[in-house]
């Protein structure tokens, strides 16, 4: 099997759906509607497969995408959409079917032209960094007939057919596909008729104060699981575009001006990881009292203390503006290197953004719901 990864960006998976439909080649949309217990990747996972075996993206791997892409040619030769359910129940942990105990629902559709104007409206918005919801509905009957359309976040208070408004809304909030049955009565193939509310929402932005070695690697690990990363630095041989992946933006200049020119929102999170104190201290006045998702800094308990007893001293900053930094920065694991470092920094990151660690409320703002 030839796996290609998509690293295009959020907008990747839908444009690049497009363009191997405008070219003519053979395919189809393989799309996770559902998972039960522990499964490789959740719902709203989406993939390519080409008939000769190929695919782009993933949906978990393993024997679940052997069972997806030897659908695939007889999927697209008969233009027909396929669901099947792959169980990862295997009894044998020397045997070849996966044990996780997990469950997965799978949809295998031919590329199709009535589909290419919700793809393009959500590659758009992911670009734009819009909100809304890609609704893809499925309907088993004697076939399996599949619909795709995009809604706006502005337009979701409208939608009072299935699934409704509610469920809609709930899946953006919540950043989390959702799969919801339509059971039309007599019908024994109804568990797989429903809809797949799969959010789009801009991913978080991340701003890295300082392109040294720590910095360079919170920021190659941040841009690999999702955020939309800036990097800071006031020297040039450290704020050189090369030692970055393309989709980062790297930005030269003063800490404190670049800072103040930098749009934070309840979604930013900014990581300061300078060459001193001096200049730590200056991106953190630089951002206390925005508004922000996160603010990290790395530092030992010792300067932490003496940085936050010398900004209440001289009125830089109050106690409580100062208990919403993560300082010492990251996760407890030991780490020693700076891909260690970068590793348990990103893994905070990721901790506070799926709610597993509590966002630290500024004073005099509400924080934002998840």
């Amino acid at each position: 099997m030839n796996r290609t990864e998509n690293r295009r960006g959020p907008a990747g998976i839908y444009q690049r759906m497009i363009e191997i439909l405008e070219s003519g080649l053979p395919a189809a949309q393989l799309v996770v509607l559902r998972t039960e217990g522990s499964a490789p990747c959740p719902a709203g996972t989406r993939a390519i497969g080409i008939p000769d075996g190929r695919i782009e993206g993933s949906i978990g791997g393993g024997l679940v995408e052997v069972e997806a892409l030897r659908r695939v040619p007889e999927s697209v030769r008969s233009d027909r959409a396929m669901v099947f359910d792959f169980a990862m129940e295997g009894r044998d942990a020397e045997g070849e079917q996966p044990v996780c105990g997990g469950r997965m629902r799978v949809l295998v559709d031919p590329l199709a032209h009535r589909h290419e104007a919700a793809w393009r409206e959500a590659a758009d918005a992911c670009r734009s960094r819009g909100r809304g919801v890609l609704l893809t509905a499925v309907r088993a009957e004697e076939k399996v007939l599949t619909h795709v359309r995009y809604v706006d976040a502005a337009d979701l208070p409208a939608e009072s057919g299935f699934p409704g408004c509610a469920a809609m809304a709930g899946a953006l909030e919540a950043e989390t596909a959702l799969w919801i049955e339509e059971k039309p009565g007599g019908s024994p193939t109804a568990e797989a008729s429903g809809v797949l509310v799969e959010p789009l929402a801009p991913p978080p932005q991340l701003l890295v104060v300082g392109g040294g070695h720590v910095g360079q690697a919170v920021a190659w690990q941040a841009d690999r699981v999702g955020f939309e990363v800036t990097v800071l630095d006031d020297r040039p041989a450290f704020a050189q575009p090369t030692r970055f992946p393309d989709r980062i933006a790297v930005r030269c200049g003063g800490i404190a001006e670049g800072m103040n020119r930098y749009p934070m929102d309840d979604c930013t999170y900014v990581v300061i990881v300078t060459r001193g104190h001096r200049h730590d201290a200056e991106a953190l006045a630089s951002c206390l009292g925005r508004p922000s998702a996160y603010v990290g800094m790395i530092s030992s308990r010792r300067k932490a203390a003496w940085m936050r007893e010398e900004f209440i001293r001289s009125g830089r900053a109050t106690a409580e503006q100062l208990d919403c930094v993560h300082a010492p920065i990251g996760l407890d694991i030991g780490a020693v290197t700076a891909p260690e470092i970068a590793a348990s920094i990103v893994a905070e990151l990721i901790a506070v953004r799926r709610g597993r660690l509590p966002r630290r409320p500024q004073p005099g703002r509400v924080p934002p719901e998840r």
